[in-house]
């Protein structure tokens, strides 16, 4: 099942970050991108998960043209199905791992599971204060945020980014079974080619093209 079409999508700021970029995305597939800094690889990312337009081109999600979308089903479609982890952890500052968990256990309805804490390696240190916690922890409760609401399709950008190098393949791991699991797909911003190469896909941004090179 198609999870994922983008077909020509272009991107300027100051000057043109790419154009005619397309991608497919199925159920039960990982797509890595990769890319020299400032290439436009989290921007994409951001086109992709609905969080910036393109300049041209079209975006359908779960079969859904976003583009044409209103903003409050398109608010309900990024709580629901849609799961972002970036490298900046966006966590509630005054509150505890597993307050921020709650949060999202409240809007998507979907329990906290203490295999996923585990999984983690964060059970021991969730109740603490997200202030209490380092950079490495932070990361992963952002992460479990995520899987908590069991998202169709997952935007990873630098997700691993503050782990060592064991944790963030534990995490990767974590990530293409959760993906397995629950007939879901996810689109992974790296600069490391390792993690970019366990993905089913790897597509290259340069020269303001998309480029496959696996």
């Amino acid at each position: 099942m198609n999870l994922l079409s983008a077909k020509n999508l272009s991107c300027s700021f100051d000057y043109e970050l790419f154009s005619n970029v397309s991608l497919e995305l199925d159920t039960k597939e990982s797509i890595a991108i990769i890319g020299l800094s400032g290439s436009g690889k989290s921007t994409l990312l951001h086109l992709l998960s609905t969080l910036l337009k393109p300049d041209n081109g079209t975006l359908e999600l779960l079969g859904k043209d976003v583009l044409k979308m209103k903003k409050k089903h398109l608010a309900l479609l990024r709580r629901g199905k849609l799961g972002l982890v970036f490298q900046s952890h966006y966590l509630f500052k005054g509150f505890s791992g597993y307050e921020n968990l709650e949060v999202s256990e409240i809007l998507s309805q979907e329990p906290i599971e203490q295999e996923l804490l585990e999984h983690l390696k964060i059970a021991h240190c969730i109740e603490q204060k997200v202030t209490e916690l380092s950079g490495g922890q932070q990361q992963r409760v952002s992460i479990a945020r995520v899987l908590t609401k069991k998202p169709t399709i997952i935007f990873a950008d630098e997700p691993t980014g503050n782990l060592d190098n064991v944790t963030a393949c534990e995490v990767m791991d974590l990530f293409f079974e959760y993906v397995q699991k629950h007939e879901a797909g996810m689109i992974l911003v790296t600069h490391d080619d390792t993690l970019a190469y366990m993905c089913d896909k790897v597509y290259k941004l340069q020269n303001r093209e998309l480029i496959r090179v696996k």
